[in-house]
């Protein structure tokens, strides 16, 4: 194959590369923070995490030279040993290592801080209210592969363009120069030219391989997974109104691999004195009262409850609702209409309360499982939350504010590995690690400013591997 024909390939492709990567963009921004900036920097942008807010970063730095604010994102500490104030003071106040970054572009560092902003100001990505009931909040939609597609066939197209246009002029080059054998060329001669074809096997090679890697690569995550629960239990009510401790629930996340979910006893603990709910009136929490035995009218627990019908369950809690439903409207008895919206609301119970697996409305309540780790990976609870001392929300996120809990986290094997690099391991006052008195000493004498995870193991494969 001739330079002429391999020239224009190589330049669509220089062209090609050029355009996905000339300018900054905000989902390059939004993909960078998400891959490399999200282990530490609250996603909100306004909370602080391991790392600060990031919100109005940009206008912090405005008094330094942009340059200053690009070396510190790639190497934080470089700036620090030059003893430029302001990384000095970040450093002071954090006390934690940034993760260099040093091969982020300019560009991609401009991207970053668009989409920084954009969170930040509400003007990028504002998730819709999450209902309850089981519909997840809006989730910011990621960049569909057809845009690149659609940008490959018009310089495709380009490329075909161009290389006619060249051919014509050779042609006519030859024909002035008195050449008979000259052939008059043509579109189709030119898209079936190996220069063409090669440009286009490429570009299939190219696009087909990022598509399956990016697929494969997020095979069996469930990221923002919220389904619908048999109880419309919101976390924003019992932990974010009431402020109800995540292990007073979660009793076994302090001492066991397992969180454990609560059983229904523990439900019936509170609710004793709280049965009717804010939202919901009777509905959702009769639905805990079934599951336990729970006879409300009485304030005990039903005796051989788990031998009892379906149809003697009924009875038992419809005269609840019942009774509940007189008090409301101020009246003695139950009329028609009322009837059907009791009868309405226990269907609805029943409904949740049972399955193809579990026919019986006695016994434990079927909840959707979200997070799943695969059968090989080994995580321990108790060791992240009593010896590592990391709050629920590093994980799970802000639980607090979620009436339709989802999964926060990719719980990705490359997520719990940053999270390792960058998490700072809880020395003082710690009796788990009094033995690493080398890492003790280091801190004390100031030869070390912080101990990670990875430090003590935390990348071993074996960890969380058997």
């Amino acid at each position: 194959m001739s330079c002429k024909r391999l020239f224009l390939p190589i330049l669509a492709l220089v062209f090609f590369s050029a355009v996905l990567s000339a300018a900054p963009d905000i989902e390059v921004g939004k993909n960078l923070f998400k891959n490399n900036c999200a282990a530490c920097h609250n996603k909100s942008m306004k909370d602080d995490m391991t790392g600060p807010a990031l919100s109005g970063f940009t206008e912090r730095w405005s008094s330094y030279p942009k340059e200053d604010l690009y070396s510190w994102i790639r190497n934080s500490q470089g700036l620090v040993k030059k003893g430029h104030p302001k990384a000095t003071e970040l450093f002071a106040k954090w006390k934690s290592v940034m993760t260099p970054f040093p091969n982020l572009t300019d560009d991609e560092i401009e991207s970053l801080i668009l989409y920084v902003n954009g969170v930040a100001a509400g003007t990028y990505g504002a998730p819709a209210a999450a209902t309850q009931g089981g519909a997840p909040a809006a989730i910011t939609p990621k960049i569909n592969p057809m845009w690149y597609y659609g940008i490959a066939l018009i310089l495709l197209g380009l490329a075909v363009f161009l290389w006619n246009i060249m051919s014509q002029l050779t042609y006519y080059q030859k024909v002035a120069a008195g050449d008979e054998k000259a052939e008059q060329p043509s579109l189709w001669r030119s898209l079936r030219s190996r220069a063409v074809l090669g440009f286009l096997l490429f570009a299939l090679f190219l696009f087909g391989g990022y598509t399956t890697v990016n697929n494969a690569i997020s095979l069996g995550r469930s990221q923002n997974y919220a389904p619908t629960q048999p109880i419309k239990f919101s976390h924003a009510v019992h932990a974010g109104l009431h402020k109800i401790d995540c292990k007073f629930c979660h009793d076994g996340a302090r001492r066991s691999k397992q969180s454990v979910i609560p059983g229904a006893g523990t439900c019936v603990n509170c609710h004793k004195a709280i049965k009717k709910g804010s939202r919901y009136g009777t509905e959702e929490i009769t639905k805990i009262f079934v599951s336990a035995g729970f006879d409300p009218s009485k304030d005990k627990y039903i005796e051989n409850y788990d031998q009892l019908s379906n149809e003697e369950i009924g009875k038992i809690y419809k005269d609840w609702i019942g009774t509940n439903w007189m008090k409301q409207n101020e009246v003695t008895s139950i009329s028609e209409a009322g009837q059907s919206q009791i009868d309405q609301q226990w269907a609805r119970i029943v409904k949740s309360m049972t399955s193809n697996t579990k026919q019986t409305l006695s016994g434990p309540i079927e909840w959707v499982r979200l997070h799943n780790l695969p059968d090989y990976v080994y995580f321990n609870h108790s060791q992240h939350v009593t010896v590592g001392k990391l709050a629920c929300q590093t994980c799970h996120g802000k639980v607090e504010e979620m009436d339709v809990m989802k999964q926060y986290s990719t719980l990705s094997m490359g997520w719990c590995i940053n999270c390792h690099r960058q998490s700072d391991v809880q020395f003082k006052d710690n009796k788990y690690y009094d033995s690493y008195r080398t890492f003790h000493d280091e801190l004390k004498a100031g030869t070390r400013q912080s101990v990670k995870v990875s430090d003590i193991g935390g990348l071993d494969c074996q960890k969380c591997h058997y």
